[in-house]
């Protein structure tokens, strides 16, 4: 049986994906920056991104993303398992994004996989410390 405790805190890590997921698709780096701690690191080597820490990855994100015309972000089964302050998650991810192309016609591409994180409970709650992709697949026009 889950306590009241548990419960606050898998609905909050819930919606601390969430906030993520959605400050990648509206372009909201302030937000962006909100779901991580100031000196998390995040890791998108797996599908050709970068590796670097949350202002780093988020000022690339702001130079890379715009190229895309569609995005979303789906964050599907989430297995989180909490140790008091810290908790793990692993998520599942399908990322379909499109670039529209001269002719009116869109380029397409999908992404499937993982989004690992390890997460802290700070004062202002549930925050990524450490964010790493794994890519189990793909799929592009």
């Amino acid at each position: 049986m889950l306590d009241l405790q548990t419960i606050s805190d898998r609905i909050e890590i819930d919606d601390l994906i969430t906030s993520y997921t959605r400050a990648v698709d509206t372009l909201d780096w302030e937000r962006f920056g909100a779901v991580f701690t100031p000196d998390a690191t995040i890791d998108y080597t797996a599908s050709g991104g970068i590796k670097g820490t949350r202002d780093e990855v988020r000022k690339w994100l702001a130079q890379t993303l715009p190229m895309f015309s569609v995005m979303q972000h789906y964050a599907c089964q989430k297995e989180v398992t909490l140790d008091g302050d810290t908790a793990a998650a692993r998520i599942y991810l399908m990322n379909p994004m499109a670039i529209s192309q001269p002719d009116g016609g869109l380029w397409r591409m999908e992404v499937g996989g993982y989004y690992l994180h390890q997460l802290v409970r700070t004062p202002d709650g549930w925050r990524s410390r450490e964010l790493v992709e794994e890519i189990a697949w793909d799929r592009k026009d």
